[in-house]
């Protein structure tokens, strides 16, 4: 060791904590978690003794002793590195089953839409799950406790001091309603939020038809912490924004399914809250032993079986709600729907080929309207992709006519036909209008058959019906001016709009381009 190194080991250990002194504090605060913990280790059947008030007890005083360990680095100590670990699960287990508590409790009160799913029995049983998990925790909690002869307390009240009443009823709505004029504009925007939500969702709802082999790898990628706290974020902040501009006005008492939406965001947002909790404790806590000498709390985890609440619960309910609240959403906004119409370019790049008509397509069913493309005398339904792209047909007729007008018009094709080879002829003028700017030729050099098609006919015959064959080939393409009316809503219009205005996705020469951030919810 060098002398630098002796130095800052010894500058090291004059900072270390005493350790009666250390032990006489954790005793101190952790005298009520350590009564808690006896308590339920005493308790022959866990899930009978939940209530809302005792596991927020056992969140809070989890959470201040945990801090405490924090502050002197237990966790990284051979003697409390297992009860810091320890506590840690207590922690985010009476966390997880306080939510799946207010689930049962408030869900009567959610105006839920039937799944094929028993919600209620499968909240039960992960709730009987959690309330397991936390009795085993404490169980070794109070093995390590008395291992490091901490007191621990005997505490019989707690079953009476945490009991939970519950009264029949609820207190009267007299407060009276808040006056907001812009139902349907309020009912749009707060529906129009969820669909581009229930977008942002779609890796998540995906997930849970997975296998269990896959499971593992679904948490490591769609299921990480990070991803489904981003989405909690955002579907707490959609319960905000009901709560702060609807809840308690005219307008909700006007629309009947809004509190029914306010219910399907909240039941989501605390799903997503138990997802958020197990896939941390699966990715931060199993399968990590952080001291060679001391066991680790995630021996009384089953990663099996956590990693099947997480899927088979939580991530199967927040899909099946989610699937149940964008059809309302969708109902809701035909309902107040304003119907206009607008005039856009149709796609530069061999019109509606499939990109552009199937991100058309994605944002009429993504509000769930019914918009029509007008063009010319031809309606097609703008919710189908397939209707779209049968447009080329009359876009690619058009084309042809203008082909043959302009070689016309510019006297490309030689009078005189004798001696004439009608393959060069043909590249003759498609070089011609191509210099003029007239077409795009997408391959170079421009390859063409022994034979054109049709030998029957004058040359300008056989060189138009040519020039006809390579563009429907997509060799070549023209830049007309050809515009597509929509009619509809004028919500989903707007988007249209913003699609049309940015290329339809694709510059002229077909290549994909970023979507704008309002039509992020197409890029899934």
């Amino acid at each position: 060791m060098t002398v630098a190194q002796q130095q800052g080991h010894l500058k090291m250990n004059e900072s270390l904590v005493n350790e009666q002194d250390f032990h006489k504090l954790v005793e101190k605060r952790g005298y009520m978690l350590l009564g808690l913990v006896d308590y339920l280790s005493a308790c022959g059947n866990p899930r009978a003794a939940m209530t809302r008030p005792l596991l927020g007890e056992f969140l809070s005083q989890s959470m201040q002793f945990e801090e405490l360990l924090d502050n002197y680095d237990a966790g990284k100590n051979c003697l409390w590195c297992h009860l810091r670990s320890l506590t840690a699960t207590i922690k985010l287990f009476s966390d997880a089953s306080y939510e799946l508590m207010h689930i049962q409790h408030r869900a009567p009160s959610y105006r839920l839409m039937p799944v094929e799913r028993d919600f209620a029995a499968a909240t039960e049983e992960a709730m009987t799950f959690t309330s397991e998990i936390l009795a085993l925790a404490c169980k070794g909690a109070l093995v390590q406790a008395t291992q490091r002869n901490l007191t621990v307390p005997h505490k019989p009240e707690i079953a009476d001091t945490f009991e939970e009443y519950q009264l029949p009823g609820r207190l009267a709505h007299n407060c009276g309603a808040r006056h907001i004029d812009t139902v349907g504009e309020t009912v749009a925007l707060l529906a129009t939020a969820f669909l581009n939500l229930a977008s942002e969702s779609d890796d998540i709802r995906a997930a849970s038809r997975a296998k269990p082999e896959e499971y593992a790898s679904r948490v490591a990628s769609a299921l990480s912490e990070e991803r489904l706290r981003s989405l909690e974020f955002q579907f707490h902040n959609l319960q905000s924004q009901y709560d702060t501009y609807v809840s308690g006005t005219q307008v909700e008492n006007q629309d009947r399914d809004l509190p029914v939406l306010r219910g399907h965001v909240s039941v989501i947002f605390h799903l997503l809250r138990t997802a958020t909790l197990l896939a941390h404790y699966y990715g931060r806590h199993l399968s990590k032993k952080h001291c060679a000498k001391a066991p680790y709390a995630g021996l009384v985890v089953d990663p099996d079986a956590l990693l099947s609440i997480l899927m088979t619960y939580s991530v199967t309910f927040i899909d099946l709600y989610i699937g149940r609240a964008v059809s309302l959403c969708q109902e809701m906004l035909k309902r107040y729907a304003e119907v206009g119409r607008i005039e856009v370019p149709i796609p530069k790049y061999r019109g509606f080929h499939v990109r552009p008509s199937t991100l058309i397509s994605k944002i009429v069913l993504h509000y769930g309207s019914k918009v029509q493309m007008l063009l010319g005398d031809e309606v097609y339904e703008a919710g189908s992709s397939l209707d779209l792209f049968r447009a080329n047909e009359k876009i690619n007729a058009q084309k042809r006519r203008w082909l043959k007008q302009e070689i016309a018009d510019l006297g490309l094709v030689p009078t005189q036909e004798e001696g004439q080879d009608p393959i060069a002829v043909v590249r003759t003028v498609v070089l011609a209008l191509a210099e003029r700017g007239k077409l795009v030729m997408y391959e170079q050099p421009l390859k063409l058959p022994e034979g054109i098609c049709g030998s029957e006919g004058t040359l300008f015959e056989r060189v138009t019906s040519e020039a006809g064959r390579l563009l429907a080939m997509g060799q070549i393409d023209i830049s007309i001016d050809m515009n597509a009316e929509f009619v509809g809503d004028k919500r989903v219009l707007a988007d249209i709009q913003v699609l049309a205005e940015t290329g339809y996705g694709e510059d002229s020469f077909g290549n994909n381009i970023p979507l704008p951030k309002r039509l992020s919810y197409l890029r899934r």
